[in-house]
C-alpha cells in the first residue's frame, strides 16, 4: 500500500467525520492514510473545537507569539518517515512546513498543499504575507484546493491545472438533513406561537456567530427597509458572539426582531423550517450548506470578506449576491419573495447544490487526488 500522511496543527471537531471517512476510503483503494496533529494555541483553546481520533499520531507543537501572531513548529514523527506523500496546510505561520518546501530536491517524498490559495479575510490582500503565499504556491507536487475559487487563483498564479484537486470543502450534512426531517407541522405551529408569528408571515433567518464581519448593522438596516414594503416581515437571529449586545439593543425597539441565542440540532432545524430566506450580508462560509440543505435562498453581499465557500453561492441560481447598500439588499429580498417562480427555482437549485457539496463527495475527491498524485512523476 502507498503511505500518505496528512499534517494538521490541531484536529478540529468538525473534521472528525472527514478523516474517519478518508481513512476507510483510502484503505479500500490501496492507500495507507495517517493523520498527524498537535494542539491548539492559547488563543485557539478558547474556541473549544478540538476533537480526538484514536488512530491519529499526536505530537507536541511549539508556539511563539510575535506581534500578536502565533508562529508554530510541528514535529514530524519518525515512524512516518517512509511516507510517499505528505499533505501540509498552506499557512505562512507553520514554519515547520518550510524544510519540506525548501528541501524538496533532497528527499523522495511528494508534497502537497491543502488550502485556500489566499487569505480571504485579510485586510491587506497585496501585503507581504499574501505575496509570500503566492510566491510559495509552486513549491509542491500537488494541490488540494478548497473550492473552484481556489483552483482559479492557483491557475492565475501559474500552477498547472492538471495537478489540482478541487475538494468542494464540506461538512456532514446528513445529521442536519435528518434534523430537518423530524420537524413536524405541529412543531412549526409551536415555534410560530412562541414568536407570535402568523401562519402566512414571511420570515428571514440569520444563523451564525455574531461579530463585526457578519455586517449585522447592515442586516438590521435592511430589515427595517423590508418592513416598509412588507409590514408583517419578521426576522429571527440565532447565534451568539461579541456583537450580541448590538442585536439585543436592536431587538428592544423592534418587536419583529427575535434574538434566540445559540440553537443546535432539532432546535436549529425548526428555525430553518420556519424561514423563507436566509439573511447573511456578511461573511459566508461553510454554513451556506445549511441553507442548501433546507432548500432556502441565502442572500449575501458582493463586497463582504467571505470564506472560499462563497464560490458555492451562485447569484440568481441558488441564492442572491447583492451589490450595494442595505436598501439594495432589502429591495432584492422583497423582489425575490414577490416572484414565486424565481423563488421556487432558487429553492430547487439550493437543494440540488446540497447534493453536490457533501462530505461523501469531498472524501471521494480527496482520495482521487491522492491516487493521481502518487501515480504521477514528481514535479520538477
Amino acid at each position: 500500500m502507498k503511505k500518505v500522511v496528512i499534517l494538521q496543527h490541531r484536529l478540529l471537531h468538525y473534521r472528525l467525520g472527514l478523516f474517519e471517512g478518508l481513512r476507510s476510503a483510502s484503505a479500500a483503494r490501496g492507500i495507507d492514510l495517517h493523520l498527524v496533529h498537535g494542539q491548539p494555541t492559547k488563543r485557539e483553546e478558547k474556541k473549544r473545537d478540538v476533537g480526538t481520533l484514536s488512530w491519529a499520531s499526536v505530537v507536541v507543537n511549539r508556539y511563539v507569539s510575535i506581534g500578536g501572531k502565533d508562529i508554530l513548529w510541528q514535529p514530524y514523527p519518525e515512524e512516518h518517515r517512509d511516507a510517499e506523500l505528505v499533505v501540509v496546510m498552506q499557512e505562512n505561520r507553520l514554519v515547520s512546513n518550510y524544510p519540506w518546501l525548501l528541501l524538496r530536491g533532497f528527499h523522495k517524498k511528494k508534497l502537497a498543499y491543502w488550502g485556500h490559495g489566499r487569505n480571504f479575510q485579510t485586510t491587506k490582500p497585496s501585503g507581504l504575507r499574501e505575496r509570500w503565499k503566492q510566491y510559495m504556491v509552486d513549491s509542491v507536487d500537488w494541490w488540494f484546493a478548497y473550492t473552484d475559487m481556489t483552483r482559479d487563483i492557483l491557475i492565475a498564479d501559474g500552477y498547472p491545472a492538471e495537478r489540482i484537486t478541487v475538494l468542494d470543502n464540506a461538512i456532514d450534512n446528513e445529521r442536519f438533513e435528518a434534523d430537518l426531517a423530524t420537524i413536524s407541522d405541529d412543531r412549526l405551529r409551536e415555534v410560530r406561537a412562541e414568536l407570535s408569528i402568523g401562519d402566512t408571515t414571511r420570515v428571514g433567518l440569520y444563523c451564525g456567530s455574531l461579530y463585526p464581519d457578519k455586517r449585522l448593522d447592515y442586516l438590521v438596516a435592511a430589515a427595517d427597509r423590508i418592513r416598509e414594503s412588507a409590514p408583517d416581515f419578521q426576522v429571527v437571529i440565532i447565534g451568539d458572539g461579541p456583537s450580541a449586545a448590538d442585536i439585543q439593543a436592536a431587538a428592544e425597539s423592534r418587536p419583529w426582531l427575535h434574538w434566540r441565542g445559540v440553537r443546535k440540532g432539532v432546535e436549529k432545524a425548526a428555525y430553518y423550517r420556519l424561514a423563507d430566506v436566509i439573511l447573511n450580508p456578511g461573511l459566508v462560509g461553510l454554513h451556506v450548506l445549511d441553507a442548501f440543505c433546507a432548500g432556502l435562498p441565502m442572500v449575501t453581499t458582493s463586497d463582504a470578506r467571505h470564506s472560499p465557500e462563497i464560490a458555492y453561492l451562485k447569484d440568481g441560481e441558488n441564492g442572491l449576491v447583492v451589490n450595494g447598500a442595505s436598501d439594495a439588499y432589502a429591495d432584492a429580498i422583497v423582489t425575490l419573495l414577490g416572484d414565486s417562480e424565481a423563488y421556487q427555482r432558487i429553492r430547487a437549485n439550493a437543494l440540488a447544490a446540497a447534493r453536490r457539496y457533501t462530505l461523501t463527495n469531498m472524501i471521494d475527491h480527496f482520495v482521487d487526488g491522492m491516487e493521481r498524485c502518487l501515480a504521477m512523476e514528481r514535479k520538477k
